[in-house]
């Protein structure tokens, strides 16, 4: 297990809104119902409701359940909480049989409805709600459960690797896969991750993944966390191999003796007397953390960034970078900011080269508190009312923005992308750690353009990729920078010259170097 923690001096300072983490799951025997309508796939789709129009509009969805009775859905929702305010939302199940993300594609299988409040003030923050909508069905019903979250914004890389687990497959040996829990007041657990399966094998090595500290533990480094191992199975009946507890503040301890979890499983250990344990799991890794300042190597922001700026800097003529960060309590007053100047000077953002962007980066590590919520939209309208202000082909802007994955203003960012669209701007989006994407992906718009409010983006301006494809077997070594540089540029040229074309901007007569259009690049 490998766990780090960010030391940062707690800065005083009224969050905007309380944050309010809400999880879906349903009973067993209420999945069983669902699934029996032939839901082998479902996923939940959130709804909340505008409070002057009254109308509804997709807040998010889940991941979507591969038929499985262990209906617990990882992914989470994550809202604001206004007392004063009456928050209605809805939730609909679907059956998922296809790969379009379009809902009219899916098969209704029950809704329900209910208030932020009611959940929140729910004993335990538990909720369980029957599901109706289908006439003459019995749908089963929806658990949520609602928890306050910190203002702790540690991130935690994790890899963990177990030996000799109990063989369950009768013709192989096991595919194991991990599911972790934290603990609950009332004595109950939350999902919070899964593993990949890791096929035919008893002693697996999981790849490595980040997670943030409140998910695990809500920045309550005692708080027990729960662990357990299952043979995945492909009808989804996963085979139950043990389980342990510990806590992030021992995860945290990285590799040691005291870090070797027995792997439990209490329906053996009552009928069998020599029963010892059904494996171990263990620690094969050293800490680290996605901004963790190694003297001897990169981290995956640094190294994102100078493998695309060594190259696009080369088209900016005066070399003078605009860098800013979002998600952060800035000192002295921990005020929080969505877009501050790596620089520390709000009237001179600009780094000099990509070597003074890297400067400027580690030198607000160390100065400011990353904090949340993490919102896009703000930066992308930054580098948009710089662009708005030369649209005669002259400069043509680039925003780069290293993200782990963690969105939480989507409807404003995707309102930000269509109206940017417009401008000539264009966005590099390079997701770093081993979490879910979907977000960057839908922003992306390859399969389908990025609307906000029935309006479609008129170009796609996004490319997105994923650090981890570049990076070896180890997860961290660089495979090749070269190449993630090449993917992620790809589209720039086409972006750039679509825009001229709209516009009927001829290309000019054969000019000097100076005299090109400049390519300005934010980040």
């Amino acid at each position: 297990m490998m766990a780090s923690i960010g030391e940062f001096d707690p800065l005083n300072n009224i969050v905007p809104a309380t944050k309010i983490e809400v999880t879906v799951s349903c009973s067993e025997r209420s999945c069983i119902e669902i699934i029996s309508q032939h839901a082998d796939e479902m996923l939940v789709v959130l709804y909340v409701q505008g409070i002057g129009t009254k109308e509804w509009r997709e807040f998010g969805r889940t991941e979507v359940i591969d038929n499985t009775l262990n209906p617990n859905f990882v992914r989470k929702f994550f809202l604001d909480f206004f007392f004063e305010e009456k928050q209605n939302l809805r939730f609909d199940v679907y059956n998922v049989d296809s790969r379009s993300s379009n809902i009219s594609k899916f098969d209704f299988l029950g809704q329900t409805f209910c208030t932020l409040g009611e959940i929140i003030g729910s004993t335990g923050g538990r909720l369980e709600n029957s599901l109706s909508g289908i006439p003459g069905k019995k749908l089963g019903a929806i658990i949520f459960t609602a928890e306050e979250l910190s203002n702790c914004r540690d991130i935690a890389t994790m890899q963990l690797c177990a030996n000799k687990l109990d063989k369950k497959d009768f013709f192989g040996k096991s595919d194991p896969f991990l599911v972790f829990y934290r603990s609950n007041e009332d004595g109950t657990f939350t999902i919070c991750h899964k593993t990949e399966v890791v096929k035919n094998t008893l002693n697996p090595v999981w790849q490595p993944f980040t997670i943030p500290v409140r998910a695990l533990c809500n920045g309550d480094y005692d708080r027990t966390v729960k662990v357990d191992v299952y043979d995945w199975d492909r009808d989804g009946s996963h085979d139950f191999i043990g389980e342990f507890t510990t806590s992030y503040r021992d995860f945290s301890r990285g590799q040691n003796q005291f870090n070797v979890y027995e792997v439990l499983n209490p329906k053996k250990k009552g009928k069998k007397k020599k029963y010892i344990n059904s494996g171990t799991v263990s620690d094969p890794s050293q800490p680290t953390s996605l901004h963790y300042m190694n003297p001897y190597q990169m981290n995956a922001y640094a190294m994102a960034l100078k493998a695309v700026g060594d190259i696009i800097q080369d088209y900016d003529s005066d070399k003078l970078f605009p860098a800013y960060g979002f998600g952060a309590k800035l000192p002295p007053d921990g005020k929080i900011s969505h877009a501050f100047p790596l620089s520390g000077d709000n009237e001179n953002p600009n780094c000099v080269g990509i070597e003074g962007v890297l400067e400027a980066y580690f030198q607000s590590l160390r100065t400011v508190q990353l904090y949340g919520p993490t919102n896009f939209s703000p930066v992308i309208n930054q580098v948009a009312r710089s662009a708005q202000d030369v649209t005669d082909g002259s400069q043509y802007f680039v925003l780069l923005m290293i993200t782990d994955g963690v969105i939480s203003d989507m409807l404003q960012t995707k309102e930000a992308v269509v109206n940017a669209a417009a401008l000539p701007m264009s966005i590099i989006i390079i997701g770093v750690g081993p979490a879910e994407f979907d977000a960057m992906e839908e922003l992306d718009g390859d399969e389908v353009r990025v609307s906000f409010s029935g309006h479609f983006a008129e170009r796609d301006i996004v490319q997105f990729v994923p650090f981890r494809d570049y990076m070896d077997r180890s997860g961290n070594q660089v495979l090749s920078m070269a190449r993630l540089a090449k993917d992620v540029l790809a589209e720039i040229p086409e972006q750039l010259l679509g825009f001229m074309k709209t516009r009927g901007i001829e290309p000019r007569p054969a000019l000097t170097t100076s005299d090109l259009p400049d390519l300005h690049r934010h980040i």
